[in-house]
This record gives structure tokens, sequence and C-alpha cells, in this order.
């Protein structure tokens, strides 16, 4: 009967194939000796992984003989490998569960890849699903938290949440395969551990199909959960206008507004509290501004922005002489001068300028704008504040930060790039050389 279940399982989530080679993580435990016999039983192509994380002594060292052994009776070609998983953890300033995790799944995936298996098969089943449902549950999650394990997540593939732990003891007791046992897990230290020891027994007396039943209930919230994304998918782009542009008022008119918002800002790297506060900010003044690990979001009148953040601070540029100049990645700029004869046309478009060359000192400089900044427009007389000028322009804050501006050796604005020339630096009747610069990115 567990063969079978086990088999279904596999079948209707398609996750090994016959012909396929699968690394199984074998730690020692109930749960993944039953599921390495069973693979094999089943006549899959196996080889087994165990991780010695030296953190239980001699204890670990006899869970590695075990699996030696076990692989040797069974003729699995087994792999080992030690971590100094406590150094590790403090290195990176994490938890030893975490330093763990990380541990083993980054060799794992290293081994799957030196052996060119199609999948590596974890032991986690039923009961596993459920302690995840609660954990998450208690520090607070969303639909995703609550659909628990799922059977494949890219090369980790689950054949085991069909069943529960009671039944793979009782399938090693059926088999007559001894297993060893971790005594870590029977120490209610960690959250996990609790949960376990203390929180499902008590779900059980309640009911004891508690976890059949919260399996179901995961179940049915991952296939939720696929509706939801397509909706959810329609609806980010109907509210998306223009790429990492959200209109608010089509926002607003959506029936979840702050779910599809984090929907959407999830995935630029927005924890749940920012986009909390960022829903009750929507009616705010323009500027307010939020920042995530990789991009920046600003309103903007009825607008929310997204920006990817700089990695680079981009610094002056001296261009000591005409050519080509590379001032950040993917932006470059050239200088040229011609002469100038009567009746040549001046370029008109705004990813060139057109100066007298004989008015403009080098070297020049390439800089963003910065406080303080005048320039005469171009068909002005009189001087005006750049920021005032892209205001007027309404540029948003995200522009108005990467504007660009070249100078000459007097520190004049010739160029506010893209946008205008300074109007003394014009080409007139009286031109006899254009200095010619242009503005170029990869996207052009």
């Amino acid at each position: 009967m567990f063969s079978k279940t086990v088999s279904n399982y596999i079948a209707i989530h398609r996750l090994l194939q016959k012909e396929g080679k699968y690394l199984v993580a074998l730690s020692g435990g109930a749960d993944s000796v039953a599921l390495l016999f069973l693979l094999n039983r089943l006549h899959y192509h196996l080889e087994a992984v165990h991780c010695n994380f030296k953190l239980r002594g001699e204890e670990a060292d006899r869970d590695e003989a075990f699996c030696q052994k076990l692989c040797r009776s069974l003729n699995i070609p087994f792999h080992t490998v030690h971590f100094d998983t406590s150094s590790y953890a403090r290195l990176h300033g994490i938890s030893i569960e975490m330093a763990a995790r990380e541990l083993r799944y980054n060799y794992f995936e290293s081994l799957r890849k030196d052996l060119s298996c199609d999948g590596i098969c974890i032991a986690h089943h039923r009961d596993d699903i459920v302690e995840t449902m609660l954990i998450n549950l208690v520090r607070g999650t969303g639909l995703h938290g609550l659909q628990g394990i799922l059977p494949r997540n890219g090369f980790i593939l689950r054949p085991l949440l069909c069943v529960g732990r009671m039944e793979i003891e009782q399938y090693l007791r059926d088999i007559g395969q001894t297993y060893i046992t971790d005594s870590t897990n029977l120490v209610a230290d960690v959250v996990r551990n609790k949960i376990r020891l203390n929180i499902i027994p008590l779900l059980k007396d309640i009911n004891p199909a508690a976890c059949e039943s919260m399996a179901k209930t995961a179940f049915y919230v991952s296939e939720a959960i696929k509706v939801t994304e397509a909706a959810l998918q329609k609806a980010t782009q109907r509210v998306c206008t223009m790429p990492h542009t959200l209109s608010i008022p089509r926002l607003l008119e959506e029936p979840s507004p702050e779910y599809l918002l984090f929907f959407i800002l999830q995935q630029y790297g927005f924890r749940s509290a920012q986009i909390e506060d960022i829903y009750t900010h929507l009616h705010a003044s323009p500027g307010k501004e939020w920042l995530s690990a990789t991009h920046r979001l600003l309103i903007d009148r009825d607008r929310l922005l997204l920006q990817e953040t700089e990695k680079e601070v981009s610094k002056p540029l001296k261009i000591p002489e005409e050519g080509t100049y590379v001032y950040r990645k993917n932006v470059r700029f050239s200088f040229q001068t011609i002469q100038t004869n009567p009746g040549t046309p001046v370029i008109r478009d705004p990813l060139w300028a057109c100066l007298d060359a004989d008015e403009v000192q080098f070297p020049l400089f390439i800089r963003c704008t910065a406080e303080g900044d005048r320039f005469v427009p171009f068909g002005m007389k009189g001087s005006k504040l750049v920021s005032d000028f892209m205001t007027d322009r309404k540029m948003t804050r995200f522009e108005k930060r990467e504007q660009l501006v070249v100078t000459d050796a007097s520190g004049r604005i010739i160029w506010l790039v893209g946008q205008r020339i300074d109007n003394r630096y014009r080409i007139s009747s009286e031109t006899i050389n254009t200095l010619l610069i242009r503005y170029m990115t990869d996207e052009m």
C-alpha cells in the first residue's frame, strides 16, 4: 500500500522518470532511509549523498558510517561531505539551522551538476508540510506560506509528501529495515521541534486526522494560488501603464488594491511592512520615496515609479579633447569639431548639441546636476535655475537625479543633456566652427 501510494504520487506530479538518474539526500533517519529503499525497489537509477555537519560529535560520525554501510549493501554509489557549519554560521552571521540548510543545498546542486543527475530527492513528508504551514502562520505569511512544501522546486523533488511519519516508520518495520535517530530532534529547543513535539500532538488530540486535513488544505491553497496569480498577472498589465510605472487610479479600481500592490512590489525586493506603508501613502504629496535592496519607488502625482538603484556612483568625467568617452556603463559621449559652412543645417535632435566651438573652452566636464546650477536656456536672455527648468518640464525626482550636464573649463553649463543648450553657446551667423556633442546609450 505504501509503495503504491508513493508510486502514484510520483506519477501524478511527474517527479521522476525511469530513464533518469537521481541523487537521494540520505541522513540515516527513517524518512530518508525509507525514500532510498522505496526508490531503489521501484528500480530508479540512484546515487546517495550524506552531509556531516560536524555538530554532534560521535553521533554525526555514527550517522555517516550507517549511511555508507547501507548504500554498500544496496550497491548504491555513496557520496559524503564534511562541513564546518559553526564557522560558516559565524562568518555569515546566520543561525546554525540556516547555515546547514545553505551548505547542504548548495552542495547538492553542485554534485547534481557534476554527476549529470536529473533531480535531488528529499525525504520531506506530509507532517513536514503541516510543520511548515504552522511555522509560517505563526510568523505571519501570505498564501504562499500556507501551501507548505511543494512536490517540486526546481531540481528538488519530494516524493514522500503523500505519506506521514507513522506510515514511513511502519513501512520500515514491514521490510525489517533499521534506521538511526538524531537526538537533537527529540529536544523541543528550536521552533520546528516545538511544533513537532508539542503542538502537533495537541492537534491530533482534537482531530486524529489533523495532519491529513491540513495537508489537503495546503494542496487546495497551492491550486488556488495558480488561479490567483493568473488573475494578478492580468491585473498587473492593467495597472502598469508603462514599464516600471503603476497608475494609482487604476490600482485603486482593482478588487484588492493592497494585495495586488504586494504581488507587484515584492518582485522588486520590497518587504511586507514597506508595502503596507506605501499603500497607506498612495494619496501623499509627490516625492515620497522608499528603497529596497535593488530598487527605489517614488510617488509622482498619480503614479508610482520604480527605478533600479545604481550600484556605482557616477563621478564627474573630464573631457580634455575631442573623441568618444564612456561616462558610465551603457552611456557614451562623442565630441567633434567641424567647419561651419553657410547654410549648414543645425541638427535638431535632443541627443545632439550643436555649439559655437570658438566659444567653448576645453577641458569639458560631464556630471550630474548640482544644487544651485544655473544656465541660460536656448531662446532666453536671462539665466534660470536648472532645478526650476526641470520642474517646469514636469520631470520626476528620478529624472532630475539622473540629469546630466556638460560644462566647459569656466564651469558654465553648455548643455543640459537631452533638454536644452545654453543660449550663450548657440550657433549664429558668425559661427565658423561647430562643436558637435552626441549622447549615446547601448539601447539606441
